[in-house]
């Protein structure tokens, strides 16, 4: 199917300004492939787009006036003025393609998989997971999921894990019932953006009482140049039940701007536990502006566990309304800024109940020039007893120009409840650097081993693989940040 005529004559890609990442670990994620795309939506994003995209999916009617109504809420909002302007303003709407695919159906085993799309993925390990110690695993490979499987015992328990296309066609019953209601279409400009264009992310129920054993993780691998990825995945854990989530995302350098707008909506009912695990390691010229919110109700509790490495700027806040009584929130995240970066990046507890637990730990590293943002917000209304909330945000700063910037906003009524706040900067010693160098490390390795130290306690939260792979990407961003 070839895309709108009026789409195929759109000016050449705007180059951006060159900015290396120091050190980064480019031989993970930095390559591409020549793929032929069987589906493609040219450049700009007009009304022609949206109805290319619903109409190559076969989408229901609602789904598509869904998707026109968003893009018009999308039209009317202006860009975010408060903060990051500056390098928003890079974002050139008209000069990014919105949908690319290679087929509309996942393949269930590997030898199905296209070799040119098959060969990017065992490059970055994902079928060595898989065997090892996932339940089930999805990649998706630009706008689509090229590869979704979950293991048999796991379907058993009718656990649904598939990729949104299928879970739109398959399994709209359930879908439609809570998706975008915990993230409206007009929540910002970025989730009206991702609500008109969606494409690919995943979808999990977890049936009442059904404790998935094993994690299900999925892969996002951007691969065209000047793309624009807007995943959407929706989780929802009946009464009693447990999953744990994980994400990679990576893609390779280019000159011009690459866009990752995803959104996340993640539904606890009473008593059931969800765990969302993000490692990204994007390169530098993407723009990471993801918009994620759970809710709690009764009992239940969801942890957010997001690790930001890489990009252009990241624009992401994890949040939780905690809706139900003793409902428990909790946010740990890590941002390391390199040079030419900006890690815009925070928590939202929003206390709706009595008993409401919320945590939030988030530590993050600032690099060369590299800028680090914590931007937080904490509610809990005067009618509200029993709550508490803990925030503590900590800072390293490695050399004298880089930047952090920590903008908590706490807003606690009555006298029933409890918060507590505590926030530092450190820049890591001379003294301690040169101790280490005296007994054998390099300045590199000394580095590394500091700001190990520094987010040591967080990085044992996530499961063995990722803290193994946080680390060896933080030694070889030390690597080339010295001196």
């Amino acid at each position: 199917m070839k895309p709108p005529s009026e789409l195929d004559t759109a000016p050449p890609p705007e180059v951006m300004t060159d900015n290396p990442v120091v050190g980064i670990d480019q031989t993970a994620g930095n390559f591409s492939y020549n793929v032929d795309y069987e589906f493609d939506a040219g450049t700009g994003l007009t009304e022609r787009t949206v109805d290319y995209i619903s109409s190559v999916k076969k989408e229901a009617p609602w789904i598509r006036e869904f998707r026109m109504n968003a893009l018009k809420t999308f039209q009317s909002k202006p860009m975010p003025t408060h903060w990051a302007t500056r390098d928003l303003e890079n974002i050139n709407f008209d000069k990014i393609r919105y949908y690319l695919s290679s087929g509309q159906k996942p393949k269930r085993t590997w030898d199905e998989v296209p070799d040119d799309i098959k060969k990017t993925f065992e490059r970055l390990g994902i079928p060595e997971q898989e065997r090892k110690f996932l339940a089930g695993v999805e990649a998706q490979f630009d706008s689509e999921a090229a590869y979704s499987n979950i293991k048999e015992i796991v379907a058993k328990q009718g656990v649904i894990f598939a990729n949104s296309t299928e879970a739109l066609r398959e399994h709209p019953e359930i879908f439609r019932k809570f998706f975008g209601k915990v993230i409206p279409t007009g929540d910002n400009k970025f989730s009206a953006l991702n609500s008109a264009v969606f494409s690919g992310g995943s979808f999990i129920y977890v049936p009442k009482g059904v404790k998935v054993a094993q994690p299900l993780q999925a892969y996002f691998r951007i691969n065209a140049e000047n793309f624009g990825q807007f995943e959407r995945t929706l989780i929802i854990c009946d009464e009693g039940s447990e999953v744990v989530y994980m994400e990679g995302c990576t893609a390779p350098k280019f000159s011009t701007s690459t866009l990752h707008s995803a959104v996340v909506e993640l539904v606890a009912l009473k008593g059931a536990k969800i765990q969302y695990i993000t490692v990204q390691n994007w390169a530098n010229n993407v723009f990471n502006l993801v918009t994620k919110r759970g809710v709690a109700h009764e009992e239940a509790e969801i942890k957010w566990i997001d690790c930001n490495i890489g990009s252009r700027l990241t624009m992401k806040y994890p949040g939780v309304v905690l809706r139900g009584r003793k409902a428990r929130g909790e946010v740990l995240s890590i941002a390391l800024a390199n040079d030419g970066q900006h890690q815009d990046t925070g928590a939202k507890m929003i206390h709706a109940a009595d008993e409401t637990t919320s945590n939030i730990i988030a530590k993050s590293i600032s690099v060369g020039q590299g800028r680090s943002t914590y931007r937080g917000v904490v509610h809990i209304p005067k009618h509200l007893k029993g709550c508490k909330n803990n925030t503590e945000c900590d800072a390293l700063l490695i050399n004298t120009n880089s930047r952090t910037d920590t903008y908590p906003a706490i807003t606690v009524r009555g006298d029933a409840n409890s918060v507590q706040h505590e926030a530092s900067v450190s820049k890591v010693s001379a003294e301690q650097i040169f101790y280490m160098q005296q007994r054998g490390l390099t300045e590199a390795q000394a580095m590394s081993l500091s700001v190990n130290g520094f987010i040591n306690d967080l990085a044992r939260q996530f499961p063995m693989e990722y803290s193994v792979e946080l680390k060896r990407l933080i030694d070889l961003e030390m690597e080339g940040s010295v001196g």
